[in-house]
């Protein structure tokens, strides 16, 4: 927007908010036809000339030029009320309380000129006249008691914000932000029964509103009261047994109280709904691999809900599957696993890693190579690295390939005994096959030394 136009709309709102102002004790318009006519056109330059200033953030120019309006009519409000502003853009807040608490004195109820000196409070943190001066501002706007609210709570006055809190969910019902701020007091005053006593309150008011039974069994389950946490659950299935969000804390408490099909049956419909997000299928898919790894049992089940998650498995989902599988002694299906988590995240070098082991373990040494020295080339500085690709060229006969991949693996490694043993056995085994015994003799010297030590 241009600076013409900036001052056109001004001007066009200041002339719809003349009564609010007082401005109508000047006719802008009207042409001079005796000595006050020169006064009033003085006073319209400079007038004209603080907004324009204003307009620009040349706030110093702004502040003179309304003084020298001040010079020709210190009658008017909206001079003090923009001098109020101008001061407070310059941080001047002595002068711009002043000034607005002069405009306020003629107009004691205007809501700009309130919020404007409410604003100069707030920025020097002075919380005592902040409140008293959002007091004022609560008669217009019901939207001034959620800022009276923040502010009784940076006074530890908890009893009061809640109170506000209580009154705007009855006028206007419920809202993100205040339910953030309740739980921000409930959490500093760390009183839990107050918290679950007004999610009780919502659902006896609205049973049918499933957010306050999922929040009543989390509050619950925080405070470790699973007893009334599953009986929370229980009472939203009756009111609302086409709930998916609920089974995300049934099924724990069907496997705590060993009810495993209902378990199982939970999670198949928490994982097949399309209303629950990937990072809570995943938490649910992550308890159930706990499960059967204690319960092998189940791995029939396992298998099923696996199939029913495939296309909503994240990499977390498949890593966590692919760690169940390698301590279940599937090292094919969780290398499997691991390389799908790996395409989602392929710069997670931790996965990087799981696979070129379990690559080695299953004797995919081609695979290693082909792998380590994609890896490498995210992380040059890796030894871990270089020493599986050395043993894998060892393991193919490229003795002298894997000869320079360790060498220049142990340039990299820094403290770790146990990993360099490992580089000075493979060196040990590469110089043998080469028939350079002596080198062979003296890696293997240096390997023991480190065992020995260890």
């Amino acid at each position: 927007m241009t600076l013409t136009n900036y001052i056109a709309r001004f001007i066009l709102v200041l002339l719809i908010l003349v009564p609010c102002y007082g401005l109508a004790q000047v006719d802008f318009n009207k042409r001079p036809d005796d000595d006050l006519g020169n006064v009033e056109d003085e006073f319209q330059e400079y007038f004209f000339e603080a907004l324009k200033q204003k307009g620009i953030e040349n706030y110093d120019r702004a502040v003179d030029a309304l003084q020298k309006c001040l010079n020709l009519n210190s009658k008017l409000p909206i001079i003090y009320f923009e001098l109020g502003k101008n001061y407070n853009k310059l941080k001047n807040f002595g002068a711009a309380e002043e000034a607005l608490k002069e405009a306020i004195s003629m107009q004691p109820d205007n809501e700009w000129f309130l919020d404007e000196l409410y604003d100069v409070y707030y920025q020097q943190n002075d919380i005592r006249n902040a409140i008293k001066t959002i007091k004022q501002l609560v008669k217009y706007h019901p939207d001034y008691k959620e800022d009276l609210a923040a502010l009784y709570v940076r006074e530890e006055k908890y009893r009061q914000a809640l109170q506000l809190l209580d009154e705007l969910d009855e006028e206007l019902g419920v809202s993100e932000s205040r339910d953030a701020m309740r739980n921000d007091i409930y959490s500093i005053t760390g009183n839990a029964d107050d918290r679950i006593e007004n999610l009780e309150q919502r659902i006896a008011n609205n049973p049918n509103n499933e957010d306050n039974h999922l929040k009543l069994i989390y509050r619950y389950s925080q405070i470790g009261d699973k007893k009334n946490a599953y009986k929370a659950a229980q009472n939203l299935l009756k009111i609302k047994p086409d709930s998916k969000f609920v089974h995300l804390a049934l099924y724990k408490f069907y496997l705590e109280d060993n009810k495993v099909e209902d378990a199982i049956n939970s999670v198949k419909i928490a994982l097949s709904s399309p209303e629950i997000n990937a990072d809570a299928k995943a938490k649910v898919l992550k308890d159930f691999v706990n499960f059967v790894s204690e319960h092998p049992e189940y791995e029939t089940d396992l298998m099923d809900i696996t199939a029913l998650a495939d296309d909503n498995k994240d990499a977390k989902t498949h890593s966590e599957l692919g760690q169940y599988y390698l301590m279940a002694g599937d090292k094919v299906k969780a290398l499997s696993n691991f390389k799908e988590a790996l395409k989602q995240n392929p710069n997670d070098f931790k996965l990087i890693k799981d696979v070129l082991l379990l690559q080695l373990d299953i004797k995919d040494y081609q695979a290693v190579i082909e792998d380590s020295s994609t890896a490498l080339e995210l992380y040059p500085a890796q030894p871990i690295l270089y020493l599986v690709s050395g043993v894998a060229q060892n393991k193919l006969g490229n003795h002298q390939l894997a000869i320079d991949q360790l060498k220049l693996g142990l340039d990299f490694l820094v403290e770790n005994p146990q990993m360099e043993a490992d580089f000075y056995s493979e060196l040990s085994l590469a110089y043998k096959q080469l028939n350079n015994i002596s080198e062979s003799e003296a890696f293997a010297k240096k390997a023991k030394a480190l065992k020995v030590n260890q």
